[in-house]
């Protein structure tokens, strides 16, 4: 046969793993390695949990346990357990489930009967078992393919329990962070109030919904005014107004936190304008009036329609099919509610009106500024040399790269001059600072505008007017491993945490990690990222070996860079607790010689005398890893 020829035997129907395994990002978005908190391994416990959440809603079941240990996920439920003559089904046979009876999950997360087999076909392993009333139902899966399969009695209470490993064959290296499954089960409770929800033995409960998740993501010294707390059968707001810069919306739709808004959170911001502007009497600009909110929005639909199968932006415009306009029902709900609740308790209205006028008199301060600064940024950007833009942006919706969209911070033209020439022109973008920025703690936003660097870093990035039009998924500081190096670091983490702390807290901020050290010989490379490493890689590859410190990145190649910023890039995700305040933390690392930095600073001196003493010690000293590597020789 011709070679290329199109023929019968060029068609060729996949089976629904093979499908699932060879198009994954069909049905859990991108798959990533862990450091983001949308990377797929997080879809796929979300998947599992989610059948568990509706069993809940429908009054069954008030425990979920989850571990993860070892990267083996294990959720328990309490629910009534998968049907025993359908277990295999229900993880097995794609469209398969009971979320497609209205009767039986009215207003369910998981829609399409996908949610379940995708895991099952991702992972190298897994197992299922079904509790119901003595008898129980087990199977085995390996990447799909069901292996061992038994019917048993049982004594355990009712409930389904689902084990898995995702396959290394498709998430390749990856790592779970605690801290973003935390946020997971957090959202889950405040979801669904009086759900026990337990993760690696913590309970995680939530009495109010929504205002418990408020109060965590705030700091009571820094609102205006309490939070303001309404619920009405199947929709819950939580709104306040603090000290920083933007707006913050929290979205649920179902249970489903959809991180990139969609028609309801469009509905509500446009909502709570009007609502406002008619309680005062007055035509606020809807920017002052959304300036440094803090709010949180669920509702409940039927059959709701996502823009994606990892349910992220809610594409729905009706309740229900052939319901009622869901924008109508949003501005209806907001304008009942709100404007009583305003009503009630004038010390809130008085305190929201001031807040409003104070960010309009902000803004018509910094409007002649404003002017000024675009202007400039026009100019440069004809011939921006600070950017090396990326062909492909986070806010072009019909992308499907989109999520990959990355920009480079770096320091001086050598550091981004290597990566310019190694990076991937297609999602990864480049803006190169002229030394040290300026320390903008305790700045008004007016330095933004002033500041050349700082004005062309949101222009580069498109924030000037809200985060909603963001040209990169992922923003990477990418500095020296040096003394220098963490100092600009900390510059530029400050100065997002002191204006655009939403680019941190909706997980958009990264730091680079690259290797300190190249350890070779004639045959083998090995890059170690810190001392211990290099200490194994020696002990692997023997006493002839050369060993290159990195100081900086331009001393990396582009050839080699090349390697740290493709499939294998190690990105450390910048993270926040909810708890905490953003002004207690920048006062105390960049404040002015803060006491409690001073007292920090004088008890953990250590002489350098004593710190050759401890790495000569360590470096006599061989580590278990090291044990292991000289045993297997």
């Amino acid at each position: 046969m011709a070679k290329n020829q199109y023929t019968e035997d060029s068609i060729r129907s996949l089976d629904w793993k093979e499908h699932i395994r060879l198009r994954p990002g069909m049905y859990i978005g991108k798959l990533g390695n862990g450091s983001s908190a949308e990377d797929g391994i997080y879809i796929l416990i979300k998947e599992v949990i989610d059948n568990s959440i509706d069993e809940f809603m429908m009054g069954h079941g008030k425990k979920i346990e989850v571990t993860v240990e070892d990267n083996i996920v294990r959720v328990r439920d309490y629910g009534r357990g998968i049907p025993l003559g359908k277990v295999i089904d229900c993880v097995s046979k794609i469209n398969t489930g009971a979320k497609y009876d209205s009767a039986v999950f009215q207003k369910s997360v998981g829609l399409n009967g996908v949610g379940t087999k995708a895991v099952n076909a991702l992972s190298s392993n897994f197992k299922v078992q079904s509790f119901r009333d003595g008898k129980s139902k087990f199977a085995e899966f390996q990447r799909g393919e069901l292996i061992n399969e038994k019917d048993l009695k049982s004594d355990e209470a009712n409930g389904t329990l689902i084990e898995y490993v995702a396959d290394i064959e498709i998430f390749k290296k990856h790592k779970y962070i605690n801290e973003y499954i935390d946020n997971q089960m957090w959202n889950y409770v405040y979801l669904n109030a009086g759900l026990n929800l337990y993760f690696n033995g913590q309970r995680y409960y939530s009495k109010n919904g929504l205002l418990d998740l408020l109060e965590r993501q705030t700091n009571e010294e820094e609102i205006k005014y309490p939070i303001i707390h309404l619920k009405e059968n199947d929709m819950e707001v939580a709104i306040t107004h603090d000290n920083h810069y933007g707006e913050e919306y929290f979205s649920f739709v179902n249970g489903q936190n959809t991180t990139q808004g969609g028609t309801h959170v469009a509905a509500f911001k446009e909502s709570v304008v009007r609502t406002l502007r008619d309680f005062y009497g007055k035509s606020f600009e809807p920017t002052d009036i959304r300036a440094s909110i803090v709010s949180a929005l669920s509702i409940r639909i039927q059959e709701p329609v996502f823009e994606s199968q990892t349910k992220t932006k809610l594409g729905s415009t009706e309740l229900s099919p052939d319901g009622p306009s869901l924008k109508a029902e949003i501005n209806k709900f907001i304008k009942t509610n709100l404007d009583n609740y305003l009503h009630k308790h004038p010390d809130t209205a008085e305190a929201l009106l001031k807040k409003i006028q104070l960010s309009e008199r902000e803004r018509k301060d910094m409007a002649g500024v404003r002017k000024i600064a675009r202007e400039r940024a026009k100019k440069a950007s004809v011939h921006n040399k600070k950017l090396r833009d990326c062909r492909v942006h986070y806010n072009d919706e019909k992308k499907e790269n989109r999520l990959e969209t990355t920009l480079f911070i770096t320091e001086g033209d050598s550091a981004s001059g290597s990566i310019t020439k190694a990076r991937d022109v297609q999602t990864q973008a480049v803006f190169s600072l002229r030394g040290k920025p300026l320390n903008c703690f305790g700045l008004k936003k007016k330095v933004v505008y002033e500041n050349e660097e700082f004005n062309l870093l949101q222009h580069a990035l498109n924030i000037e007017e809200s985060i909603d039009d963001l040209r990169y998924n992922k923003i990477v500081i990418a500095t020296d491993a040096d003394v220098d190096g963490m100092h600009i670091r900390l510059l530029i983490l400050t100065f997002f945490l002191q204006f655009f702390p939403d680019l941190v807290r909706q997980g958009h901020l990264y730091i680079l990690e690259t290797p300190l050290f190249r350890v070779r010989n004639k045959s083998e490379t090995i890059y170690c990222y810190s001392e211990e490493e290099k200490r194994i890689a020696q002990a692997k590859l023997g006493s002839k070996v050369e060993i290159t410190r990195f100081k900086g990145l331009g001393e990396i190649s582009p050839d080699e860079f090349s390697g740290f910023i493709g499939e294998d890039i190690k990105l450390e995700p910048v993270l926040m607790k909810e708890d905490l305040s953003i002004t207690k933390l920048l006062t105390y690392f960049m404040g002015k010689n803060t006491p409690d930095r001073q007292e920090f600073i004088i008890n953990n001196l250590r002489a350098e005398i004593d710190i050759e003493e401890e790495d000569e010690k360590l470096s006599k000293e061989p580590t278990e890893k090291e044990k292991e590597v000289e045993k297997a020789a």
